[in-house]
């Protein structure tokens, strides 16, 4: 018998990942966004010319979760907008990220007009993003039900907890990839791939897992992203402290801890030489990070006020209220004739999603 599980699937960074693992060439080499959209019309599309490239991708997934992983309970949860309440603490936030196509963007809005028809549950808002809502029904949820997280986000590492049965089923780039993990930790114990069942090039992040990986602890994550950065979300972090950060949020714990040890040292010069000694010998910290962790400037975001916006920017909220019950969120609402109704509507061949067997 195996366990009642909550899936919370990472709707956002699954549609994307489906739609540019399937763009033609042409659209992936081209140089300029005026290339790209020569080749609009190579993108997969219905008759009527409705993308369909990240649809296609992501019902196969889901279609495939349904009938293989079975979670009892299931939702999915989006981005709508980048104008978060994070811009609001920090305009540049995701700054360096592209426009969204014009392709892509219309699938966000029928891929959840979709899971919606066919009885999921879909949240997203304009104050919100998607890993805040997956915060949030991992708070509300963690002790009625195992929850397992669909994501190719490092973020969403941070609700990871073995004491709740918190997972993270983390999609890599490659299935060699997923592999190469499984060799790594299950093979130690004998586990038997096929027993592991997870849906393709997905890894499942236990605490441990994280903390072999990523050198902190699950609830240390953002910590670890107020010292680091986040270049993928534009989080500034403290820079050239990137290697000592793990060691140091191993001995303090977290990046409040870390400065408060730093102030404590400054009173006296033998005090701050003793505590850098500490990081050299004792953490194996190469290269002090004192400077660049105490660095004050009036015209660039540095030092102690980066890693402590950097931090909070990077800390998903758990706390959103969610006005619905576990049973709201049962998978046997799923319509699977539903599904087979868009996909003749958006002319997808249904084998294409169920194989040859339905």
């Amino acid at each position: 018998m195996s366990e009642r599980k909550f899936v919370v699937v990472d709707g956002s960074s699954m549609l994307s990942t489906c739609y540019y693992a399937v763009l033609p060439r042409e659209i992936m080499f081209a140089k300029s966004e005026e290339e790209k959209q020569k080749h609009y019309d190579r993108i997969l599309h219905a008759k009527d010319g409705t993308y369909t490239n990240a649809i296609f991708g992501m019902l196969k997934m889901v279609v495939s979760l349904m009938k293989k992983q079975q979670p009892d309970h299931i939702a999915f949860v989006f981005d709508k907008t980048r104008d978060t309440f994070r811009r609001e603490l920090y305009p540049e936030y995701k700054g360096t990220r592209g426009v969204t196509p014009e392709p892509l963007k219309s699938q966000f809005v029928l891929m959840e007009e979709i899971l919606r028809d066919v009885g999921f549950q879909v949240l997203l808002s304009e104050q919100y993003e998607a890993d805040d809502y997956a915060g949030s029904l991992v708070m509300k949820f963690r002790e009625e039900i195992s929850m397992i997280l669909l994501t190719k986000d490092h973020d969403y590492l941070q609700l990871v907890n073995d004491e709740y049965n918190v997972r993270a089923w983390m999609v890599q780039s490659r299935q060699e990839k997923a592999d190469e993990l499984y060799k790594k930790y299950y093979s130690f114990y004998g586990v038997k791939k096929d027993e592991v069942n997870l849906p393709e090039k997905v890894f499942e992040y236990t605490s441990d897992t994280v903390l072999s990986e990523e050198g902190v602890r699950p609830e240390q994550i953002a910590d670890l992203k107020g010292i680091q950065g986040d270049p993928s979300d534009n989080i500034p972090g403290v820079k050239g402290v990137s290697s000592a950060a793990p060691p140091l949020l191993r001995e303090y714990g977290t990046v409040e801890e870390v400065y408060r040890s730093i102030r404590e040292a400054e009173s006296d010069k033998k005090s701050l030489k003793a505590l850098q000694d500490f990081w050299k010998n004792e953490l194996g910290i190469t290269r002090s990070p004192y400077k660049a962790m105490t660095k004050t400037s009036e015209e660039e975001l540095c030092g102690e006020k980066a890693a402590l916006l950097s931090k909070t920017l990077a800390t998903m909220k758990t706390d959103i209220p969610i006005d619905m019950e576990l049973e709201d969120f049962s998978a046997k609402a799923y319509q699977e004739e539903k599904v087979k109704k868009w996909l003749k509507s958006l002319d997808i061949k249904e084998a294409s999603i169920f194989g040859t067997g339905k």
